[in-house]
């Protein structure tokens, strides 16, 4: 359990303070708070005691709204009976919880159980739900005593709320269902009587007041937002590892770019990558200096430090006669192939970052703007006003639709449609690293392979596209598809709970593929760095002729031409050699490093099996971002 109290007063309680409780922050009630929501659930005491007809509190539940509830069962009134002493309106509120805790499946998560008893607590706290104090502290010490209700994944239709799910909640304070303390899984009563508290007993409303609202979607909601938030900036992360590693094209991520199309995510994510990439030089790097990967020779290099590199390299050279109209690009750019082609944009999976990025930025945002609302809104029924003036009850008890999870469904599921976008484009970048038709000069599948054995990273493109395929098959929002519940009393229903539930599964996911993409860019980023410093590195200690054997020719027609050659080759090692050593921009570098400490580099096939999983803990275990203030200036 954290050391950290968060307070709760119904008005203020922010998403972060909610994730601060789900990963095991205690909370405490506002003392004012308390004092409305007293207030209410005297004004409902005093309305069953003039017996006045109120939804939930005197009548029956959806379509039993119709049934009025008497002053004590009819089988009192059977001749000998023994009058049973019961208050059918308490057997009402305890019914209601016992009856309706019936979602199947794989318990949720103990994070996502913590968020939805403070989502709870918070709002019955706004006093407009007729819940006594004493049931709310018995929440909040539940809470704080560490005891994690056994809820079900499957059964909450999304209206009225999430009353399957909450109703597992709320039968651990009565003393039944089950719950989990340090990780035991135990019935309700063991889990209170270890933390020293005793069953409730639900009084007017109570039982409403507790499992009609949003909590479980709202929770869920968050949960994934949060995560949501840290896996933009580790895709944009990967998108500028990957642009190093191509030596990329930065104009497309500059300010006054942006500023003719101001989504804010866009914005937001070119910002972003000029941080990250900020000192690069690879970036921008002329295209005649890369050099392309040739396979390693045991005569590939001249001392021995160089053969000790995996790889070699090499150029074309464009002959005299091939250059015929072009002679004003030459004059400008020198004639030699190499790994980069002289043209001045980058393909979409790097160069539209921003606008896909951005794009999944605002879909997220707006999905956080709705969210937050509904962290401090009252989304029980029906809703009491127990100060407003009225002659009638009706008018002060007021049944409505709060409960209806659609707007939090329709976020989500804007939230659901943008993951495997941004999965999509970062497997895209994978597979253009690893084809050698795509990944200008870098070797095959990143590897050197000169014997012919070798698969290098073949196969982890494969992984991420299975997981991009199965994000997009997910990807159907739940909330168009509605089945109405409550023999039609509740004819329209939001799936939210489904929605939000997919969308934290789908986030974590999305985190795998984007680790999958950093592995792999990090491999073709030493691949690329050490490439061409081996070029700089060469051409400062050889001749013009030495160098020569790293760039081909083709068969020269004269001396003449041989010459032209030969002096255009030392232009380029002139060039080379002049330049002070290369590498990625300084937030690239200080991920690189990390992912470097528990990853080496490929030198040779070995089973990765391993380093997968050590990348995805460092995408999960926000290890990388660490390293990288939101800045994208290294820490």
């Amino acid at each position: 359990m954290g050391n950290n109290v968060i307070r709760l007063d119904g008005l203020s309680l922010t998403r972060a303070q909610l994730v601060a409780v789900a990963r095991g922050a205690s909370v405490a009630l506002d003392e004012r708070a308390l004092t409305a929501v007293a207030r209410a659930a005297d004004f409902l005491a005093e309305q069953v005691r003039r017996e006045e007809p109120i939804y939930g509190v005197s009548t029956g539940f959806g379509s039993n709204a119709d049934k009025l509830l008497g002053a004590h069962p009819l089988r009192d009134e059977l001749p000998g009976a023994t009058p049973s002493g019961r208050s059918l309106h308490e057997e009402l509120q305890h019914n209601l919880i016992i009856t309706h805790a019936v979602n199947v499946g794989e318990p949720l998560a103990a994070d996502v159980v913590r968020a939805m008893l403070c989502i709870r607590i918070n709002t019955l706290l706004r006093g407009h739900s007729g819940i006594r104090v004493g049931t709310l502290q018995a929440m909040a010490a539940m809470l704080n005593a560490g005891i994690v209700p056994v809820v079900p994944a499957l059964g909450s239709v999304g209206a009225s709320g999430d009353l399957s799910p909450l109703s597992h909640l709320a039968i651990v304070l009565l003393g039944g269902g089950e719950a989990f303390v340090e990780g035991e899984r135990m019935p309700g009563a063991e889990a209170l009587r270890r933390a020293g508290l005793e069953p409730l007993q639900l009084s007017y409303k109570e039982g409403l007041a507790l499992n009609n609202g949003t909590a479980q979607m709202l929770a869920m909601g968050v949960l994934a937002v949060a995560q949501l938030e840290d896996l933009l900036d580790t895709a944009d992360l990967a998108a500028a590892m990957t642009i190093d590693a191509f030596a990329g094209r930065l104009g497309a991520f500059a300010e006054d770019v942006h500023a003719l199309r101001p989504h804010p995510g866009q914005v937001a994510a070119a910002a972003h990558l000029r941080a990250l990439l900020e000192g690069s030089t690879l970036a921008d790097i002329p295209y005649h200096l890369v050099p392309r990967f040739r396979q390693w020779l045991p005569t590939s290099w001249d001392v021995a430090a160089a053969q000790a590199l995996n790889f070699d390299i090499g150029w074309d050279w464009v002959p005299l006669g091939q250059r015929h109209g072009r002679e004003k690009f030459y004059d400008r750019f020198r004639p030699f192939r190499g790994g980069k082609k002289h043209q001045p944009q980058d393909s979409y999976s790097l160069r539209c970052v921003p606008q896909v990025h951005g794009a999944v930025r605002d879909a997220v945002a707006q999905a956080a703007r709705v969210l937050e609302v509904e962290l401090n809104s009252v989304t029980d029924n029906p809703l009491v006003f127990p100060d407003k003036v009225a002659e009638h009850v009706e008018e002060q008890v007021i049944s409505a639709g709060h409960f209806h999870g659609m707007p939090l469904a329709l976020a989500m599921s804007y939230v659901k449609a943008a993951i495997p976008v941004l999965a999509s484009i970062s497997e895209r970048r994978l597979n253009k690293l690893v084809d050698p038709a795509t990944n200008d000069g870098l070797p095959a599948f990143l590897i050197g392979n000169e014997d012919g054995t070798e698969s290098g990273f073949m196969i982890v493109q494969y992984t991420a596209a299975a997981i991009v395929n199965d994000l997009a098959s997910r990807a159907m929002p739940t909330s168009v598809y509605s089945i109405p519940t409550s023999a039609n009393a509740e004819d329209h229903v939001s799936m939210g709970a489904n929605e939000a539930r997919h969308v934290l599964a789908m986030a974590a996911d999305l985190g795998k593929v984007l680790a999958l993409e950093l592995y792999t860019a990090a491999q073709a980023l030493d691949l690329r760095r050490d490439m061409i410093n081996a070029a700089r590195d060469l051409a400062r200690r050889v001749d013009a002729e030495m160098f020569a054997a790293k760039v081909q020719s083709g068969a020269l027609a004269d001396v003449a031409a041989q010459a032209a050659f030969i002096a255009e080759v030392d232009g380029l090692r002139g060039e080379l050699a002049a330049a002070e050593a290369f590498h990625p921009g300084k937030a690239v570098a200080a991920a690189h490093a990390v992912i470097r400490t528990r990853i080496p580099f490929l030198d040779r096939d070995r089973a990765l099996d391993g380093e997968v999983a050590a990348a995805v803990r460092l995408v999960e275990e926000g290890t990388l971002l660490a390293a990288i203030p939101r800045s994208g200036v290294p820490g």
